[in-house]
């Protein structure tokens, strides 16, 4: 898989950037007991490795995309292939095939009820394979988090 270990330096790096993804070399090698250099290799590592991403979290609702759901789908045939097809589309940002009532969950982040309703019918209703759609529109967002640790 990798050829970087879990160690628990590199679990403490990952659990100070999940609360402080801005944190700079100097303040996490000097938290951790590290040099700047050692700290600025290890979190490459983990980079490069897709152990750990740096990202920047925005708020939906402040760019302008009032509409948030999650869709449970129910499908025939390929669930990776099906699964790709809607990894495609720009408004989705979460597939994960599962097992229980739905083979896949989807959430999609709109504009508003119309953008929704486009998405719903012409693409994720529109793939071969796909025999039915709940959709769980979000009211309020109450907790999200990136920020599990390593345990």
């Amino acid at each position: 898989m990798t050829d970087v270990t879990l160690d628990e330096t590199n679990k403490l790096i990952i659990e100070h950037l999940q609360r402080d993804g801005r944190m700079s070399y100097a303040t996490l090698a000097k938290t951790i007991g590290l040099s700047e250099a050692a700290v600025r290799q290890r979190v490459q590592r983990l980079l490069d490795n897709g152990l750990m991403q740096i990202v920047a979290v925005t708020d939906p609702l402040t760019l302008g995309f009032a509409r948030q759901a999650m869709v449970g789908l129910r499908v025939n045939g390929d669930l990776r292939a099906i699964a790709d097809r809607l990894a495609e589309i720009p408004e989705v940002d979460y597939v994960v095939i599962c097992a229980g009532r739905y083979d896949l969950l989807v959430e999609v982040v709109c504009t508003d009820d119309e953008h929704l309703l486009d998405i719903l019918n012409e693409k994720v209703r529109a793939i071969e394979g796909v025999t039915a759609a709940d959709t769980f529109m979000y009211l309020r967002l109450a907790k999200q988090t990136y920020a599990w640790g390593t345990r």
